[in-house]
């Protein structure tokens, strides 16, 4: 069976079919290069930069997520949500730097972070990106902004969610739907982990 692609791999692969370069990417990304670098050699960094690399190439994010594609109905059976792809991500200090890189790794290798679930990875042409997303109780992350919406339904636990200067608590079986262009983040609230659908769409 051949191995898994990553975003990094396929962010090459694009740059390379678009004859784009690392600076230019950075540049119509607005992201450091060395981040760029970082993702393509396996980092994983939160979805916001992911999204605004997917924006600069022209491609939807299921693009640098997808493994393979399926034009029909994709179904993900009940415990089968681990064999899809999953990453971590909400790791502290996502976007550059030397002690970024080694705090995202003291964090990786202590299981720490947002662990994101994808459930449609081989749907072709979607819009829509659905994750189960477990949320450890002492995960961090900064505050994100992207274009599009999210929708999140709480599946155990509770969640935390910061939404520009607004903070809300959600219980289980709560759900919210915002603009994900206002700053935000989710964090496991109560000292507990937590679980919840998350659905992220992104205008073509």
């Amino acid at each position: 069976m051949a191995a898994k692609r990553g975003p990094g791999d396929r962010i090459i692969e694009l740059c390379k079919t678009y004859s784009i370069d690392r600076s230019t990417l950075a540049e119509r990304s607005g992201l450091d290069a060395d981040l760029i670098r970082r993702i393509e050699e396996g980092y994983i960094p939160d979805l916001a930069p992911l999204l605004k690399i997917s924006r600069a190439l022209g491609v939807r994010l299921g693009t640098l997520l997808d493994d393979h594609e399926q034009l029909g109905p994709v179904i993900t059976r009940k415990g089968e949500v681990t064999a899809a792809a999953r990453f971590v991500t909400g790791l502290p200090g996502g976007e550059g730097g030397a002690a970024a890189e080694a705090a995202a790794g003291k964090a990786a290798a202590d299981h720490k972070g947002l662990h994101f679930n994808t459930l449609a990875a081989d749907k072709g042409g979607r819009h829509m990106e659905p994750f189960i997303v477990d949320i450890e109780a002492d995960a961090e992350q900064g505050k994100s902004s992207h274009e599009g919406e999210e929708f999140i339904h709480v599946l155990a636990g509770t969640l935390a969610l910061e939404y520009g200067a607004e903070s809300h608590t959600l219980n289980e079986g709560d759900s919210v739907y915002y603009d994900s262009i206002v700053p935000h983040r989710v964090l496991a609230g109560g000292g507990k982990p937590a679980r919840i659908l998350a659905v992220i769409y992104t205008p073509v």
